[in-house]
């Protein structure tokens, strides 16, 4: 039916993944689900990365840290950032501050990416091939705003299922459809200038 192939290729779009591999860092953008965070730091043991870079202060609109989405039994500190929060996650999941560098300005998903740059650059750090551990739905968006910061670099999704949407489920509830098509107008909209311009360039080079 029509309406199975709409969500079939919107699902293929949205939900990007990739497998994970050996990478110089792995990014976290900003948020309040302590899950990425966790999987981040399973990639950090498993030895695919050596750096994982935390980014987000909190979201504009609300204009402080919302509170974490789940397990608030495990992640209660009085956080300031989200940089903070995943931070607190992942030192409690075992990976040592040494291999953590925070960047906690980002107030959405182009700062995540594009101040993350900016600190990297400061740091001196060459990224040529990174993770980007974020919520599945919000896959696309993350692939597509990392690889214009990192336009250089392989970008790798390795996302999470949260907030229990994942690309066999998205379309089958409210909320689910509100996210995931929400998603879809902003990988179309939000950044057209940038993506025009990263597309000329690929042409030309």
């Amino acid at each position: 039916m029509m309406e199975r192939q709409f969500a079939h290729d919107i699902g293929n779009f949205i939900f990007v993944s990739d497998e994970p591999c050996a990478v110089d860092t792995i990014f976290i953008p900003g948020g309040p689900d302590p899950e990425l965070a966790e999987y981040a730091a399973e990639l950090y043991a498993a030895g695919y990365a050596p750096l994982l870079i935390p980014s987000g202060r909190y979201g504009m609109k609300l204009g402080r840290f919302s509170g974490v989405r789940s397990k608030s039994e495990i992640y209660h500190l009085p956080y300031e950032t989200e940089c903070e929060f995943l931070t607190d996650v992942l030192m409690r999941c075992g990976v040592p501050s040494h291999a953590i560098l925070g960047e906690d300005q980002a107030m959405h998903t182009k700062d995540n990416a594009f101040l993350t740059k900016k600190l990297t650059d400061r740091q001196g750090i060459h990224i040529r091939k990174a993770i980007v551990v974020c919520k599945s739905f919000h896959a696309r968006r993350c692939q597509m705003l990392y690889q214009l910061a990192y336009p250089e670099a392989q970008i790798l999704i390795c996302p999470v299922d949260c907030c229990g949407i994942s690309k066999e489920s998205w379309h089958t509830f409210e909320y689910g459809i509100e996210r995931v098509l929400g998603e879809l107008a902003r990988c179309g909209n939000q950044f057209a200038d940038e993506i025009g311009t990263y597309l000329l360039k690929k042409e030309i080079d």
